[in-house]
């Protein structure tokens, strides 16, 4: 059994991160204890950090951030065999309820008595250790990375959006934010066989960052009308703009689907005219159910690239540093490594 005290970055308020030792959590019988390799920095985190809060969820008490993370089983509980012990996993950070109708369903993701990693009342991964039920500790093979086995989370995230969207080869489709979850669903769209990727961004270093994932066609939304674009199969929208949203709808033929991923405002104005005359799809993504097994594929077989997506790395004490280094456009992930410090 492992015990003792580890380390833990801490969200104490806005603005405001610590490092502090706590015990080394104990697993529960269903659950597994694993050893934290690397964790990304997801710009809900960065949101949590800069106003202490996210939507209706709000930090009133100390929160460890941080939900995208892989490492390796060092214990289990007692209902877990032993011998996952040693095994490198990627977390699906989320524990929802046996029972809920969405659970029971398949949509254990909508379960409103969902416990999240890093969202207000589940601590999160930026820390040396976390438990996780063993159901959600997916193995990873050799070939993956530990930054990769992160990256699973929101490559989930991708791969939930590319089955709303119902990629399928031939298509045209239209990507609106050119950040990790933008990058990440044009790389699973080449990878569903869609023929013309299309990206928007206003930032130029990420529209040149798309090129290099998948994009075949990339454009500046400041300086080309959505009706200079051929028409679309389907349209997702990872920027969580207004302007987008509404413009990249107009491009969708008839039957076209939109699949809202991005966070931004929680009201806009949307073209009912237009989604009502082509009877158009307009949906959206709420993290994933189902999605680890596709997503340790695709990176197994080299179908997506999660490493390269890596534009730095932090030590647990970088904490502050890796939260305020996503504001620039040439960074498109960071990660956190638990067991490092700054300097060794």
């Amino acid at each position: 059994m492992t015990s003792g005290n580890m380390a833990a970055s801490v969200l104490v308020a806005a603005g405001q991160i610590e490092l502090q030792e706590r015990p080394i959590p104990t697993p529960a019988p269903d659950e597994v204890l694993v050893r934290v390799r690397a964790v990304g920095v997801c710009g809900s985190d960065v949101h949590f950090y800069h106003e202490g809060r996210l939507g209706d969820w709000v930090v009133r008490e100390p929160l460890v951030l941080g939900h995208e993370s892989g490492g390796t089983i060092v214990d289990v509980g007692s209902g877990v065999d032993a011998g996952r012990i040693g095994e490198r996993v990627s977390i699906e950070p989320q524990h929802p309820s046996h029972g809920s109708p969405e659970t029971l369903r398949g949509d254990y993701n909508l379960d409103p008595h969902m416990r999240f990693y890093a969202v207000p009342g589940t601590d999160g991964a930026f820390q040396e250790y976390v438990t996780i039920q063993s159901h959600f500790a997916h193995p990873i093979p050799d070939t993956v990375s530990d930054h990769a086995a992160a990256l699973m989370e929101p490559l989930s995230v991708a791969i939930a959006t590319a089955r709303k969207a119902r990629f399928a080869p031939g298509m045209r489709v239209l990507i609106t934010g050119a950040g990790p979850v933008g990058i990440a669903t044009a790389q699973v769209a080449r990878a569903y066989g869609v023929s013309d990727v299309i990206v928007s961004d206003v930032a130029a270093a990420r529209r040149e960052t798309a090129l290099r994932f998948g994009a075949t066609e990339v454009f500046d939304p400041a300086a080309t009308a959505p009706g200079d674009l051929p028409e679309t199969d389907a349209f997702v929208d990872a920027s969580g703009a207004a302007p987008a949203v509404r413009s990249g709808i107009s491009t969708l033929r008839s039957g076209g689907r939109a699949v809202l991923v991005g966070m931004g405002a929680a009201e806009i104005s949307l073209p009912v005219t237009t989604i009502q005359n082509r009877e158009l799809v307009v949906t959206g993504v709420f993290r994933y159910a189902n999605t680890w097994p596709t997503a340790v594929a695709l990176a197994a077989r080299g179908q997506v690239d999660l490493d390269a997506m890596v534009t730095g790395t932090f030590a647990l004490d970088e904490v502050q540093a890796a939260l305020e280094s996503t504001h620039e456009p040439e960074v498109m992930k960071s990660i956190v490594e638990p067991f490092r410090r700054c300097g060794r």
